[in-house]
């Protein structure tokens, strides 16, 4: 089989009724794909003599991709690690003043944490574009179109895990600080879009 055991186990895992996990860690899953397609025209581009005038950058750019998908790989787990506290939060008591108060607290924070996680995938997914727009252009001809997979993956993981982002923020009573992340993410998912663009318009135009 092409897919592992480890793979297939994530996928009966995000099928089940467990809360994680979820949205988030799909999109670092699809995310650790997308630099997997830019990894695979790295190394089709490498050895070869028609491109060898770009074979160190090609180099690095595949360095630079290795480590954004064991990155995203580890945020899968990451973003389940940052949702137990604030699924425990969620059951806190809140009968007395002081537990409703505790309980705010507590909740606040975890909100906090859990938008971090999605917010490094997505800087981490914004980066990964960034390689598979240069492999796009001077990477191998042959497999130009497993760049434009490797984009749509990027940008559909972004701003999935912009969801993420945003669910956690509308429940933050620290308006500032949540709107503060908001634009962050806002930002990140424009420049993810304008790379997609970019780079799928442009793989369609050699192929097509």
């Amino acid at each position: 089989m092409m897919l592992e055991d480890k793979v297939t186990g994530f996928i009966e895992d995000l099928s089940s009724s467990r809360p994680v996990p979820g949205g988030g860690g799909a999109s670092a899953a699809v995310g650790a794909f997308a630099a997997a397609l830019g990894m695979m025209v790295a190394n089709l581009t490498i050895g070869k003599k028609r491109y060898a005038d770009v074979e160190e950058e090609v180099k690095e750019r595949l360095k630079r991709l290795e480590t954004l998908r064991d990155e995203l790989i580890m945020l899968t787990d990451k973003d389940a690690e940052a949702f137990e506290p604030l699924s425990k939060a969620y059951g806190l008591p809140k009968e007395t003043e002081e537990e409703k108060v505790r309980k705010d607290k507590i909740m606040e924070e975890a909100l906090y944490e859990a938008s971090l996680v999605p917010l490094k995938i997505m800087e981490t997914l914004l980066k990964a574009a960034d390689d598979l727009k240069f492999l796009g252009e001077k990477g191998s001809r042959i497999a130009v179109s497993d760049i434009g997979v490797g984009i749509l993956f990027a940008q559909a993981a972004l701003e999935g895990a912009s969801l993420n982002v945003f669910i956690n923020t509308k429940l933050m009573k620290n308006r500032e600080r949540a709107e503060e992340l908001n634009q962050k993410a806002d930002v990140l998912i424009r420049e993810g879009q304008a790379l997609k663009a970019e780079i799928y318009g442009d793989v369609l135009e050699k192929i097509r």
